[in-house]
């Protein structure tokens, strides 16, 4: 009867702390997930960015040395990450393939121009400075005309400045909730060992005595549930950096050392914290509060 009890015992103390682990590495790991969002805010911000091309039409009287200058300089510029020449015969067969006819054909002759399609760096990319640049080029006498999407530009800088306020405000009330839901977790692990210590209390033993084994116990609980936040965070890390390259996720392993750092410590901290003051409070309550 006695070894049934403890086998009863031992599955119910293994359920227990499975139960911490678990809760604790679910919650460090989507705290992991905001955490690299925030990390990568500016950089998915710049990716967006880059997209964006102004147009540069030439006119049909531009000589080919003239071109060729244009962009070379326009490669060399500070602002620019990659300026590439269309032809009008060029363009023409990429207008007939989207819209999936010969418009040449029909028109019986080429309406387009030669053009310079010219992608900037992110930092370069407000409507301001887009509005200097294209300024600056058209003031050359064989260019046509400059052309960008000034809405898209203004609606994409408005929304980067919403998307990383509110990406920080979500941070900071996520971080709280994990630190609520370990707490939870871990108080509970201990309200069931509740009894244990005030027996231990009650035949002398020193509140810091009782309190190392559970402050001990918690702690490996809390870097067994980080260590399982940290392998699934690097498996979602590997699965995005091989389907989405051009992010660079992996780019700066600095920055996710401190990353992955960061969450084990806070495993580690949130249920030291937890535990000194979940024990504190059953060491602190009399005997007959402790069956409410």
């Amino acid at each position: 009867m006695s070894k049934s009890f403890e086998r009863y015992q031992k599955r119910k103390l293994i359920s227990s702390y499975f139960s911490v682990v678990l809760s604790i590495g679910l919650v460090l790991f989507l705290l992991g997930i905001l955490g690299l969002l925030v990390m990568n805010t500016k950089k998915l911000a710049d990716h967006f960015k880059e997209q964006i091309t102004i147009s540069v039409f030439l006119k049909d009287s531009a000589k080919q040395v003239e071109v060729e200058q244009l962009q070379k300089s326009l490669v060399m510029a500070e602002y620019t990450k990659s300026a590439i020449y269309v032809s009008k015969e060029d363009a023409a067969e990429q207008h007939s393939e989207q819209i999936g006819e010969n418009f040449i054909e029909f028109l019986g002759y080429n309406p387009l121009k030669n053009s310079i399609d010219v992608q900037l760096k992110a930092d370069f990319v407000t409507s301001d400075q887009i509005e200097e640049i294209a300024s600056e080029i058209s003031a050359k006498t064989y260019v046509e005309e400059v052309s960008y999407d000034r809405p898209l530009i203004a609606l994409l800088t408005e929304n980067v400045k919403n998307i990383s306020f509110w990406i920080l405000i979500a941070s900071g009330i996520f971080t709280f909730i994990a630190v609520l839901l370990i707490n939870s977790s871990i108080r509970l692990s201990i309200y069931s060992k509740r009894f244990i210590i005030k027996t231990m209390q009650m035949v002398g033993a020193t509140k810091k005595f009782i309190r190392r084994p559970f402050i001990w116990t918690n702690i490996k609980l809390g870097m067994l549930g980080a260590f399982l936040a940290l392998i699934t965070l690097g498996g979602v890390l590997y699965y995005l950096n091989l389907n989405f390259p051009e992010l660079n996720l992996l780019q700066d392993p600095v920055s996710l050392a401190f990353l992955f750092l960061s969450v084990l410590l806070l495993g580690v901290m949130i249920s030291l914290i937890s535990t000194y003051f979940a024990t504190q409070r059953f060491l602190n309550l009399r005997t007959d509060d402790l069956y409410y």
